[in-house]
């Protein structure tokens, strides 16, 4: 397993759609395996492959003990809405009020191949649609109403 490099705002890799994955290979294992030893030390709840310089349809997210690991995944449905303060690890000490769907429903494929659905409503709701974003070259701070620095967040 790897420590992989986090590309960072203003990489140009970070704002390009990724093409899906055709075929579940042990390369792509090791990238899941890999992203997730990342998010970990990282310390944060998803990550996309674009965000480890992998042009690829894959993201995992790990919120509460909850681990998904997802390929080729879609947003299938969505209710209401939210508004809330985002962060990504591809854009250090910038933070974003970004208004989202309350409640999303994904379908992907698991490392295994088995297609799956998943679903979730506030932070999970936010993750899933902040990851697979990056997965159409689009980051937190295209959609943000508003953005704040560190001090802003400490203060609130």
């Amino acid at each position: 397993m790897a420590i992989l490099n986090i590309l960072k705002e203003g990489d140009e890799t970070l704002r390009k759609k990724c093409r899906p994955v055709e075929e579940i290979t042990p390369r792509i294992i090791q990238l899941l395996d890999d992203m997730h030893d990342t998010l970990d030390k990282a310390q944060g709840v998803g990550l996309a492959a674009p965000q480890v310089g992998v042009l690829r349809r894959i993201v995992i997210v790990e919120i509460d003990g909850i681990k998904y690991e997802m390929i080729n995944p879609e947003i299938i449905a969505t209710k209401g809405k939210q508004e809330e303060i985002e962060a990504c690890l591809s854009v250090p000490e910038k933070y974003g009020l970004v208004k989202r769907p309350a409640w999303v429903k994904v379908r992907a494929t698991d490392r295994n191949g088995n297609v799956y659905e998943a679903e979730g409503n506030g932070l999970m709701a936010r993750c899933f649609c902040h990851e697979l974003d990056h997965l159409d070259g689009t980051l937190y701070i295209d959609k943000a109403i508003e953005m704040y620095d560190p001090d802003d967040i400490e203060d609130a």
